[in-house]
């Protein structure tokens, strides 16, 4: 593995799911009524992951209109994450709220945030390995 992808792999994947492994060695180390996988620590590691992508293609040496389509996704998946988070929070007080379905939704949003951050990692790492490679 190139330095690059080790240190998205360390610095954005698992930086993002810090709130994921705490809340699963909790679960796993107590007899706390807990969950061992959260709507909201999934959120947390999409937001992670898309706030990543903004930067990586800020610096990127590659066309406008790419990072332009970047970004914007990037920003509607922040919206939506902030979204759901909210929904996260309502669910605490509310029973109208389908936490399970939020679940199911984030679970799915974050498999897609996670390619397409690998994917914004690896256009940008292909241009900066050809202007300095």
């Amino acid at each position: 593995m190139n330095n690059r992808l080790i240190n998205w792999l360390i610095y954005t994947v698992c930086i993002g799911l810090i709130p994921v492994f705490c809340r699963f060695i909790i679960y796993s180390f107590t007899d706390f009524d807990l969950n061992p996988v959260s709507a909201s620590d999934l959120v947390a590691f999409g937001l992670i992951l898309h706030i990543s992508n903004i930067k990586e293609v800020e610096y990127a040496n590659v066309n406008t209109e790419w990072k332009t389509i970047q970004n914007g996704i990037s920003i509607v998946f922040i919206v939506l994450y902030s979204i759901l988070f909210s929904l996260t929070i309502f669910s605490e007080i509310s029973e109208q709220i389908k936490i399970q379905t939020i679940e199911k939704c984030v679970l799915g949003m974050s498999f897609v945030s996670f390619l397409l951050s690998f994917s914004v990692y690896y256009k940008s790492s292909k241009s900066v390995d050809m202007n300095y490679g």
